[in-house]
């Protein structure tokens, strides 16, 4: 009796700690504790309702779009092999990551001459493009995570130098990437 419930308080623990666990980490953990536990869909199953989802999404996105762009906002964007779903470009089905390089440095493979200036943004530097990037799809120009008005601040929440000028410039209309490069740039302060 008492192994019995030493050994379901070991799979009620096993359970929590795989609630948040992706589906592979799952099945790896619970194939190697239990028998006879079913075989994974293949990973082009996982593409494919991926992708679904995601078209499913971005329809959503463009009625919002349609509802934005009346009030003067938002453009949407995809990534070229994400449209064409040409998901190999970047995704290996074959390592664990599931992508053809580390993350830091994947955008770099179609992208190595995005940093061209001498003073780095510290996200770009690091190949953290996720940060501000989505990686297939945005209701955003540039698959931007938020629209150019809100992305900035989401990290920069300093108080800004030259404080009247940029109000004054933000009240014109223009956003921070409009005078500063987001990526890199030659002038400090990624100035354009």
């Amino acid at each position: 009796m008492r192994k019995t419930l030493v050994a379901m308080f070991g799979m009620l623990v096993a359970s929590a700690a795989l609630w948040g666990c992706d589906p592979v980490t799952v099945h790896k953990v619970t194939s190697t504790i239990f028998d006879g536990v079913p075989a994974m869909p293949p990973a082009e199953q996982y593409c494919e309702d991926y992708h679904l989802k995601k078209l499913q999404e971005e329809k959503e996105a463009a009625l919002k779009k349609n509802s934005a762009s009346a009030a003067g906002e938002g453009e949407g964007s995809a990534h070229p092999p994400y449209k064409q779903k040409k998901c190999d470009n970047c995704h290996d089905k074959s390592k664990d990551s599931g992508l053809k390089k580390p993350k830091e440095q994947l955008c770099f493979m179609c992208h190595p001459k995005i940093l061209k200036g001498y003073f780095l943004h510290g996200p770009a530097a690091v190949g953290a493009c996720l940060e501000c990037h989505d990686p297939h799809s945005s209701p955003n120009k540039s698959l931007m995570k938020l629209e150019r008005a809100k992305l900035c601040v989401q990290c920069h929440r300093e108080p800004r130098q030259a404080k009247a000028m940029h109000d004054k410039v933000t009240a014109t209309g223009l956003f921070c990437m409009d005078c500063h490069d987001p990526h890199s740039g030659q002038a400090k302060y990624f100035l354009k």
